[in-house]
């Protein structure tokens, strides 16, 4: 692979990178102090500031895949936005990690841009005139209903939530009941619509009982119950809340692709989105790293600066040798997912999910130590940067799901083919905190 990139390639990471440094980082303070104030549910006036600038300078959209990359695509739907390879997005997203709310900026937030690619690839016309063309707009949120508390969400074949199709004078509709959570995004107050996965067909091979379907947040019968905290953290006005949906009635024409279809959907959905996830991380490294150093150069302990103390010195160099290698893995899975598919570059994938947040991880640590009690506290970034990431461990997949995978997959190669059965269960995992993409 030529690690080198293409123009198109620097030229969007560079804008990226240039609007954040121009316009985001300086309103950090801002965003804080509009989070810490007034109603925290509602859309923050800083981030709304900031859309209009970045839709002019043609950083909005950025992630949507080109169409001949699509599949059940209606061409004569067309939208606004920039259409970025998966390597091209990767880029951009490792910038948009560095401060994580800057995403929304661009409107490339999850879980919308997830959503967005699903409607694209998957929704009749009718739907992406009613739900993806606002989405793209920035009008409207989104939510991806997938992890249940009651079981193993890391096999999503356990999914327990039922969609059962009843008929009425109107024609046909789908009732629904169940319980999701970790519904990141359903929050907000601009949150309208849902993607939610549940069974169709019970009696149905087992990757065929489970269908995806449309379902707007104020339809009767659902009940956000509560907003889940990650560390203490609620990451208001976004939000992970736990839904109830009691006999919640929507028409057939809501559902996705076709009944036992979920799986497939969630096979194309949650690829592009790992790989998202881990080019954020890595910015999230890099800010880590950038304020770790920043701190043993400026502080002395022991009459020495402690970057002269070789103990730090390690942990530096450590650091900056996980990143590039984690970014370049992470490129490679991304470069292979845009010329052979997702299916080819799922062992890239799978690495690259487990490598990424342990790596950030690490880094996080060591530059919470640097900063003593300071790296705790609200007064830096590193207390809620760690939190975040840590649920990346699970989210979109556990680490043990993606490293049974990696090794059935190296066994493969020496041997007897093994039981795919746990890897293809656990691929399209819903432990959605941050949901994908």
């Amino acid at each position: 692979m030529d690690f080198s990139l293409t123009e198109r390639e620097a030229h969007y990471s560079t804008r990226v990178r240039d609007f954040i440094e121009t316009h985001v980082r300086g309103r950090t303070g801002d965003y804080k102090e509009q989070i810490a104030t007034g109603d925290r549910w509602q859309p923050v006036d800083v981030i709304e500031e900031l859309k209009p600038k970045a839709k002019a300078a043609g950083l909005w959209n950025l992630f949507m895949p080109p169409g001949s990359a699509l599949q059940h695509v209606d061409e004569s739907f067309e939208f606004e936005g920039t259409q970025l390879t998966n390597l091209e997005y990767a880029l951009c997203a490792e910038e948009m990690g560095r401060i994580l709310w800057s995403a929304e900026v661009f409107n490339c937030s999850a879980p919308d841009t997830g959503n967005m690619e699903v409607f694209h690839r998957y929704g009749t016309r009718e739907q992406k005139e009613q739900w993806l063309r606002p989405l793209m707009n920035g009008e409207i949120r989104s939510a991806f209903l997938m992890t249940e508390p009651a079981v193993a969400s890391s096999d999503a074949t356990n999914i327990q939530c039922e969609i059962r199709r009843v008929s009425g004078s109107g024609g046909d509709d789908y009732v629904i009941n169940g319980r999701k959570w970790w519904s990141s995004g359903a929050g907000d107050p601009r949150c309208k619509v849902a993607i939610v996965m549940g069974k169709t067909n019970p009696d149905n091979r087992r990757h065929q009982q489970q269908s995806m379907v449309l379902v707007p947040l104020d339809a009767p019968g659902i009940t956000v119950e509560r907003a889940l905290t990650v560390y203490g953290y609620d990451d208001a006005p976004h939000g992970h809340m736990e839904i109830e949906l009691k006999d919640v009635r929507i028409p057939a024409s809501n559902m996705l692709l076709g009944e036992g279809r979920g799986f497939e959907i969630a096979q194309g959905r949650l690829g592009p989105g790992r790989i998202h996830h881990c080019m954020r991380t890595i910015g999230a490294a890099e800010e880590a790293l950038a304020a770790m150093v920043k701190r043993l150069q400026s502080r002395v302990a022991f009459g020495k600066r402690l970057s002269e103390h070789s103990i730090w010195e390690q942990r530096v160099a450590t650091a900056r040798i996980d990143i590039e290698m984690s970014r370049l893995l992470c490129l490679k899975a991304a470069d292979m997912m845009d010329k052979a598919g997702n299916k080819a570059a799922k062992l890239e994938i799978a690495m690259i999910k487990v490598q990424a947040p342990q790596m950030a991880l690490r880094i996080i640590d060591d530059a919470v130590q640097a900063h003593g009690g300071a790296g705790v506290s609200q007064d830096f970034n590193l207390a809620a940067s760690w939190a975040g990431i840590r649920t990346l461990r699970l989210a979109d997949g556990p680490d043990e799901v993606h490293n049974r995978s990696i090794a059935l997959m190296e066994f493969s190669k020496h041997g007897p083919a093994p039981d795919q059965r746990f890897a293809e269960a656990g691929q399209p995992s819903g432990a959605g905190v941050g949901a994908a993409q």
